[in-house]
């Protein structure tokens, strides 16, 4: 009888947290991006190039699309780039070069001016698609050539046109992967992810997992490519929202780490309940408003048990020289330094002098 009394006023406030916020306005909800890149139906139609079937977009598994490729000339792959640079800039599977140039030659053709600085030269844009708001990665390092490979997956308030924003500095996902590649050194590699639709404010969308769901697909598609194009398998560095996607996403997650920073919750009730293979890691600044967001799941809304809380079990990331919930990456702190331990794979650096850790 207790617990379900601690459950109903967790409940109660959830919802005046979420009712207080302009998100609750359904005007802000947002439509989240599914389905294969643009140009896909062109992309089908197309047999006079190659005179075979090219890979579906949408049903093709990464693993067929690198196999597809790598089947193809130099020049068979540049002509399919030239010709089709929104379906190969974002697919799965395809050598990372070849979606380089193809996202280079996508951006110069759109010619938005929200995007305009993403075409800027020696930037390497993983993906780009300008539908909605717009979803983009870049790659800090040279991916190709890395040991270790890790992603930033960001939450609300992020994409392509806000993605080159200056004021947020290390807290917008180019900063945070720029800091993060900085501090790990050279061997690594860090791509800026933000490829699903992110939520808008602290809002509904926010306090349920719609948007979430949409993005695990999309973020395990994603991993997915990198390790059929013959990458490491990623660290995943999963901020506020972020965490959410990575949570929903982790028992078929390809990925060595999942780093949690800034969660409201990961729609589990601990590690186990995951089911991923992954090291789970956990981070939360004293300071960070995040801590006053109720960790409940009732009704659809919330998202569940705090990830740094011990009963969790999640391996304790110190934050206490970080400052709010945007601090993280931050140079010079205690959070930043342990993370790019993680991602250079030194596990048993970043545990060292951290207590309390859960394992």
């Amino acid at each position: 009888m207790r617990r379900y009394a601690r459950t109903v006023a967790a409940f109660a406030l959830a919802t005046s947290v979420v009712a207080g916020t302009a998100g609750w306005v359904s005007g802000d909800a947002q439509q989240a991006l599914t389905g294969p890149p643009p140009g896909s139906t062109q992309w089908r139609a197309d047999r006079a190039l190659l005179g075979t079937e090219l890979p579906d977009p949408e049903r093709s598994t990464p693993a067929e699309v690198a196999s597809f490729f790598a089947g193809l000339s130099a020049g068979e792959r540049q002509l399919l780039a030239l010709r089709h640079p929104s379906v190969v800039g974002n697919l799965d599977g395809a050598p990372l070069e070849l979606r380089y140039r193809a996202n280079s030659l996508a951006l110069i053709a759109a010619d938005d001016p929200r995007y305009r600085s993403l075409a800027a030269p020696g930037r390497q844009i993983l993906a780009f698609d300008p539908r909605g708001r717009g979803q983009v990665a870049e790659v800090f390092g040279d991916l190709r050539a890395a040991e270790r490979v890790s992603v930033v997956v960001p939450g609300s308030d992020n994409d392509a046109g806000t993605f080159d924003r200056k004021v947020a500095g290390h807290g917008a996902p180019p900063g945070m992967a720029r800091t993060l590649h900085e501090e790990a050194g050279p061997r690594t590699a860090v791509v800026a992810w933000v490829g699903y639709t992110t939520p808008v404010g602290v809002g509904v969308d926010a306090a349920t997992g719609r948007l979430a769901e949409a993005g695990a697909g999309r973020l395990t598609r994603f991993a997915e490519g990198l390790t059929a194009d013959g990458l490491p398998e990623p660290a995943m560095f999963c901020h506020s929202y972020g965490s959410v996607v990575c949570g929903i996403a982790a028992h078929r997650l390809p990925a060595t780490d999942l780093v949690v920073l800034g969660s409201p919750g990961m729609r589990a009730d601990d590690v186990a309940g995951l089911r991923t293979k992954a090291r789970v890691w956990a981070a939360k600044d004293p300071t960070d408003w995040i801590d006053d967001v109720p960790n409940v799941r009732f009704a659809g809304l919330g998202h569940g048990a705090d990830p740094t809380d011990p009963a969790f079990g999640a391996r304790r990331v110190p934050a206490d020289e970080a400052e709010g919930h945007a601090g993280y990456f931050a140079p010079g702190t205690d959070s930043l330094r342990t993370f790019a331990a993680i991602a250079r794979g030194d596990a048993e650096s970043a545990t060292a002098g951290v207590g309390g850790a859960a394992r």
